[in-house]
């Protein structure tokens, strides 16, 4: 089954974009997690069957950082959940997609995550994740 996982959000102030998105969807949970991996510190808002990702870096060397400094703040990538990651990055390679990530790597919750390269996808970096069972 493949559906929207979450929206990457790259943000500079975390506290701040909390309380935005406090007062837009009232009565929100947000879990934070740290993920040294990719140098960011996540905060999550569940959604329904989805969920906001919202990602502040914790280092200038982080993607984030990078994007941020380039592009300012905002959306980031668009993730797809999907049962197979590595078949799913298989059969996109095979169909001329470029890939950030050949094989995957372990995102926040535990996930496994890759990256498809937004200028094959139309300027959208998508986002591959699988549950890890």
């Amino acid at each position: 089954m493949k559906k929207i996982h979450h929206i990457g959000i790259a943000v500079e102030d975390l506290e701040a974009s909390i309380k935005m998105y406090k007062t837009f969807l009232e009565d929100i949970h947000v879990e934070m997690e740290e993920v040294p991996e990719q140098k960011v510190e996540v905060a999550v808002i569940p959604l329904g069957d989805s969920r906001i990702e919202l990602l502040k870096p914790t280092s200038e060397e982080s993607p984030i950082a990078k994007f941020i400094k380039t592009k300012g703040t905002g959306i980031h990538h668009i993730c797809i959940q999907v049962d197979d990651i590595e078949k799913a990055l298989s059969d996109l390679k095979n169909a001329g997609y470029r890939l950030i990530d050949e094989k995957p790597r372990t995102g926040a919750m535990g996930m496994k995550i890759a990256f498809v390269h937004p200028k094959s996808t139309g300027g959208v970096l998508m986002e591959l994740s699988q549950k890890i069972e």
